[in-house]
């Protein structure tokens, strides 16, 4: 397995907001997660990515190839679904793609028509009149008619209704079975990624908390519930998080082993991404 995407030490500072020593790779046949609340840095890292800003220092590579050196080409083979969509909404779906198209050597007409008619889409219709989960599968359309290898995706399935969602998770899980392929898919709506991840990467407060394939992740950490009285100055040491309230509490841990021996009675359970994230988060340590 080769790597798609790889990012060493990126650095990009505005005046409130700063990437620091952001680093991770991106394998090829992988839907990786890439996760964190709103203003952690996930969008910043993306149109650094994409050459849309200048970052300050680091090196990002794209198919083993430094962006700088040869960005032009390189944009040609990936995919791009940004969650404000940027288009011309005076323009109809299909005078959009007039002006999109053109800036591919390999876009492929008929996989156009092809996905406008799988999404249900009208090539006539005015960009101004479509829904957000309208424009959604549009950018998708115009995103997988060019032969894109790499599918970079910011915040897709933000304020669309589950049905769509379920729709554009089941079109990336068809995409990426054809060998070579990757999808990048920013979100901090992470019960999208239980059905479809295989990796997570998580970015708080511009740094870098971890990159985990899904399962491993979820399988480290546990939600705990027991009885209040169980909890003391060590046993506190065990969790990430900690809810205590009157008689109970809950709590994450990432050693579920040292909380079965001192608290028997402890009810386990197996946590969310969401509960990982917030967990980590909580405490700010950085892989």
């Amino acid at each position: 397995m080769e790597n798609i995407l790889e990012i060493s030490k990126l650095n990009k500072s505005y005046t409130n907001f700063s990437l620091t020593d952001v680093s991770f790779s991106l394998p090829d046949n992988s839907i990786t997660g890439f996760i964190g609340v709103n203003g952690s840095g996930k969008t910043t890292t993306i149109r650094s990515i994409l050459g849309l800003v200048k970052f300050n220092s680091g090196i990002i590579k794209l198919f083993g190839q430094d962006i700088n050196k040869n960005i032009k080409t390189l944009k040609e083979r990936v995919g791009v679904v940004l969650d404000e969509g940027g288009f011309y909404e005076e323009f109809s779906m299909s005078e959009m793609k007039g002006i999109v198209a053109p800036a591919y050597k390999n876009w492929q007409e008929q996989d156009y028509k092809d996905y406008m008619e799988q999404f249900g889409l009208n090539p006539k219709q005015k960009i101004s009149t479509l829904s957000k989960g309208m424009k959604m599968k549009f950018s998708l359309a115009l995103a997988l008619s060019h032969k894109a290898e790499l599918l970079i995706m910011d915040e897709p399935t933000s304020g669309l209704d589950p049905l769509i969602r379920s729709q554009m998770l089941k079109i990336l899980a068809d995409y990426i079975k054809k060998s070579g392929r990757a999808v990048f898919f920013s979100t901090h709506i992470t019960s999208d990624l239980e059905q479809i991840a295989d990796r997570l990467i998580l970015i708080d407060n511009g740094r870098i908390l971890f990159q985990e394939k899904k399962d491993t992740l979820l399988e480290a950490y546990r939600i705990v519930k027991g009885d209040s009285r169980l909890l003391n100055t060590e046993s506190r040491k065990l969790f990430l998080s900690l809810n205590p309230m009157d008689c109970s509490f809950i709590g994450l841990t990432d050693k579920p082993e040292e909380i079965a021996r001192i608290m028997p009675d402890a009810l386990m359970e197996r946590p969310t991404i969401e509960n990982i994230m917030l967990g980590k988060i909580e405490r700010g340590d950085a892989s």
